[in-house]
């Protein structure tokens, strides 16, 4: 409840704060996410918990087949930022007689 409100503004105000410090790291050296922080997120479109995926650095919905991803040690949980996972068949070509 309240002390997961107030643990996660913590989580905010750092990252915040190590941005204007111009301490954040670029998308280049992706930072880890907190692991109890990672247990209170899901998805905000299927309501169901969400995997890290380090070597892309996102939160993964495999149910949906998208990804949100984290900017500056802040996941970003706006569904039209979200990337789809999954490919896509190629077009069918219709047959010509």
């Amino acid at each position: 409840g309240a002390a997961m409100l107030r643990g996660a503004g913590a989580v905010l105000r750092r990252a915040a704060s190590l941005h204007s410090q111009g301490q954040a790291s670029g998308a280049g050296s992706p930072q880890p996410l907190e692991p109890w922080l990672l247990r209170c997120l899901v998805c905000p479109l299927s309501k169901r918990p969400l995997r890290y995926e380090a070597a892309t650095n996102e939160l993964i919905n495999d149910e949906l087949g998208i990804a949100y991803p984290i900017i500056d040690g802040i996941p970003t949980m706006i569904p039209e930022a979200a990337r789809s996972t999954q490919k896509r068949p190629p077009a069918e070509v219709p047959e010509q007689p």
